[in-house]
């Protein structure tokens, strides 16, 4: 048995170009701009992250409202209707995604799940986890748009 086989057409060259294309520290695109992700439609996948993130976290809210109640403690009726009516407001912001305004009242709907925790001390938890969630999603659709 004999060792690795080398290929009779290949270079020396240690990029592995072989000297055709453009060179490996110049990015693949239209000439003068600079293709930031490999995505096909970048904005729609950056629209998804976060109507993906904002439907997890009403999926969440409403999901919280029985273990909060039986666990945590007294769950007040108007505590109820906030974690309610945060997780219609996900659900309605997950759908305009599209819309510039969007990310932004996402951005204060999390501020507003954490000033839920003065009504009780779950919603701040959740509110504090989310925002970190949100903050996430925003930073990626920084670097992805730009």
């Amino acid at each position: 048995m004999t060792g690795p086989q080398r290929d009779p057409h290949a270079t020396d060259d240690p990029s592995g170009s072989a000297g055709e294309g453009p060179p490996a520290d110049q990015p693949v695109g239209e000439p003068g701009q600079p293709r930031r992700s490999g995505l096909r439609n970048p904005e729609a996948a950056v629209r998804g992250l976060g109507a993906g993130t904002l439907a997890l976290e009403a999926l969440v809210l409403l999901l919280a409202i029985q273990p909060v109640r039986v666990v945590g403690g007294d769950l007040s009726g108007a505590a109820i209707g906030v974690v309610v009516a945060l997780a219609v407001a996900a659900v309605v912001l997950a759908g305009m995604m599209r819309r510039s305004w969007a990310w932004n009242a996402g951005t204060v709907l999390q501020g507003l799940l954490i000033l839920g925790g003065l009504l009780h001390w779950s919603l701040f938890g959740l509110g504090v986890i989310f925002a970190l969630v949100w903050a996430y999603a925003l930073h990626v659709r920084r670097v992805i748009l730009g």
